[in-house]
Formats: structure tokens, C-alpha cells, sequence
């Protein structure tokens, strides 16, 4: 009996260290404050620098949410716009360009990102741009910027970080015939990161499918319930994505919460129908999708340029999932063969429930406000 209060002991501290571990600041529960999101754009002699930055990105940087063009740092000593143009440099030909900062786009009900916007003059006729990014001393060795370069001839993207601060980027003149050459390192293995970090983020898709998966039957049953959510996510990631459907956040994040505390009420109330519970990781999995469609959705990337970003973000996202339920099977495999599964699924289902309840409410509320 003290062996099998131990082991329910385990799963109730486990999945408490879950949520306190990879649950993060923002109500969406998708934007982290470890990201950046840019778009570099070239015209005549301006480079044109577009920053959207996470709530808990702005947090640190010490600026407010509210309404307002001018949100000030910390200290007061300087607005978001002008700590932005000190720590991102344009060096073009050799010759570092002035800054000039443009604007600040406070968040909105449908967008949970400040968008900031500066300019670079630099000399006409530019052929060749180094892009430095030190937003990493103000962020934190965490932070990194996902960056979309839109060049004459076709955009192309990079990662910067803190270990890798500086891209160089090839610009051809719109007449000249020349093809440019974004920089290819780090473009597909971004948005492959990125879509690592959305999941494993991501704790609301988590916690929905560790519900789905508790009293999901047995190894058939577990593969077909994971697959459906997979297949289904995959669909609608790329409908919003390329703009085929269109569903604000303010909808879709309270409908995501509202499957977790479903699930586990289900969970609690009934005996599931193991044969056709893939048929609800369908269906939630379709709402879900959209969800993960916001980390691309940000960077407002041109259609034709999605295929490979949208392939290499859901095999990253697909990447985190399998991680998470290969972690989760032995357990699983492990309830199923224990006369505790009852009790055990019922507790953690509770608990569940309540973040699950606690997140619709939150959401419900934010998007009302």
C-alpha cells in the first residue's frame, strides 16, 4: 500500500513540477519572452527593422501593455523604440547606418505582441548588410530573434542569438539581374526550433493531451489518440497559416482551454470510450492547430514563402510531441496494469481540471477586456 501511495505521490508532484516548469507568463500560453520575431526589409537606402516582441519580452525590458506609442523602459531613460535601436545594429558596406526609430505597437485583444518598428539610413545603392542583434544583454542568454529577410529576388530566414550575433546578408539591386543569397544557417533548423520550443511551451496543448491520453486505453488505442491529434493540429496549422481560415485568438485560446477542462471532466465523470476517444483528439486537435499557428502567423512571412518554414515548424512541433509521449507511455503503460489506475486517473484528472477551468476563465476575461 505505501508503494502505490508513493507512486500516486509521483504523478501528482510530476505534473505539478510540468505546470510550474513550462508554464509561461503570457495568458495565451504561446509566446514566450525567450523570442523575438523580425522582418528586415530593404528600400532604396532604408532598412526598414520590424521587432514583435512576447508580453514577458516587454516585461523585462521594463515597458507597459497599455495604450500609448511611447512604452518606456525600465528606467524611464529611453522609449522601447530607442532601447531597440541601440541594441540592433545595420553596418551596410561597411558603413553602420543611423537608426531611426519609427514606432511602437502596443498589443491588441487579437495580438499579444508589441510590434516595433525602426529605421536604418544607410547609403544608397547598398550591396551587402551585417545584421548584429544585442537584445541577448538586455534579455538574457535565453533570448534569441527569429528573423525574415525580405531581400529583392525572395525573403530567406536566420536565428540570431547570443552565441551567434551577427548575419550577413547579400543584397541585389532590383535591376541588376544578380540573385541575392540570404543566409541559409540557421533558416530551416529555426523554425524546426521553433516549433520544438511552441510545444514544449506550449503547456495548455500539453496538458490536453497527457488528459486525453490518461484513460486512453491501450497501446493501440494511445498510438491512434496521438496520431488523430497530429494529423488534425497539422491540417489547421497549415489553413491559418496560409490564410485559408482565419479565427482570432480571442476565440480560439478560450475553446483550448475549454477541451482541457472537457477532457478531464470526462475523464472524471464517465467511462471513456476508448475505441473512438482518437475521434476527440481529432476534433480538439483542429482548434489546437490554430493555436500553433500563431509563432508563424507573427512573422507575416509572403505566401510563397511559408512551404519550407511551415514543413520545418510542424516537424518541430511533431519533434516536442513525440518527446513528451515517449516520456508519458511508461507511465501510462504502467497505470493501465495497476489496480490504482481509477484512483490515479481520477486525481490527475482533477488537477487538470482545475488548470484547465482556471485557463478558460483567464482567457474568457482577457478577451472580454
Amino acid at each position: 500500500m505505501r508503494r502505490r501511495q508513493s507512486a500516486l505521490w509521483w504523478w501528482a508532484v510530476a505534473l505539478w513540477a510540468a505546470l510550474t516548469i513550462v508554464a509561461p507568463g503570457s495568458v495565451w500560453g504561446h509566446v514566450t519572452g525567450e523570442m523575438g520575431y523580425a522582418t528586415v526589409s530593404v528600400h532604396g537606402g532604408t532598412v526598414r527593422y520590424t521587432l514583435a516582441l512576447g508580453l514577458d519580452s516587454l516585461a523585462a525590458l521594463g515597458g507597459e501593455a497599455g495604450p500609448g506609442t511611447r512604452l518606456m523602459t525600465r528606467d524611464g531613460k529611453d522609449t522601447l523604440a530607442g532601447l531597440i535601436a541601440r541594441k540592433v545594429s545595420v553596418i551596410a558596406d561597411g558603413l553602420r547606418c543611423r537608426p531611426v526609430p519609427d514606432s511602437v505597437t502596443p498589443p491588441s485583444p487579437d495580438r499579444a505582441t508589441v510590434i516595433v518598428t525602426v529605421d536604418y539610413a544607410c547609403p544608397a545603392g547598398l550591396r551587402e548588410l551585417v545584421l548584429r542583434d544585442d537584445l541577448g544583454e538586455t534579455l538574457g542568454p535565453d533570448y534569441h530573434t527569429l528573423v525574415s529577410i525580405n531581400i529583392p529576388g525572395g525573403p530567406g530566414q536566420l536565428l540570431l542569438e547570443p552565441s551567434r550575433r551577427e548575419a550577413r546578408i547579400i543584397v541585389a539591386a532590383p535591376d541588376s539581374g544578380a540573385t541575392p543569397t540570404p543566409p541559409a544557417e540557421g533558416g530551416v533548423f529555426a523554425f524546426f526550433h521553433l516549433g520544438v520550443e511552441h510545444i514544449l511551451g506550449g503547456f495548455d496543448h500539453l496538458l490536453f493531451l497527457f488528459a486525453l491520453l490518461l484513460r486512453g486505453g491501450g497501446i493501440g488505442s494511445l498510438l491512434a489518440i496521438a496520431t488523430a491529434f497530429t494529423a488534425a493540429h497539422s491540417i489547421t496549422l497549415a489553413l491559418a497559416v496560409l490564410r485559408v481560415v482565419s479565427i482570432p485568438p480571442s476565440v480560439v485560446e478560450p475553446v483550448i482551454a475549454l477541451s482541457i477542462a472537457y477532457v478531464a471532466a470526462e475523464n472524471i465523470l464517465s467511462e471513456p470510450r476508448t475505441s473512438w476517444r482518437w475521434a476527440e483528439g481529432f476534433g480538439f486537435g483542429l482548434v489546437h492547430g490554430f493555436g500553433f499557428a500563431g509563432a508563424l502567423l507573427e512573422l507575416a512571412l509572403p505566401t510563397a514563402a511559408l512551404a519550407w518554414p511551415l514543413l520545418s515548424f510542424n516537424l518541430g512541433v511533431e519533434a516536442g510531441q513525440a518527446v513528451v509521449i515517449a516520456v508519458l507511455f511508461p507511465g501510462l503503460i504502467w497505470l493501465r496494469r495497476s489496480r490504482l489506475e481509477r484512483r490515479v486517473a481520477m486525481t490527475l484528472s482533477a488537477f487538470v481540471l482545475i488548470a484547465g477551468l482556471a485557463l478558460l476563465i483567464e482567457r474568457i476575461l482577457v478577451a472580454a477586456g
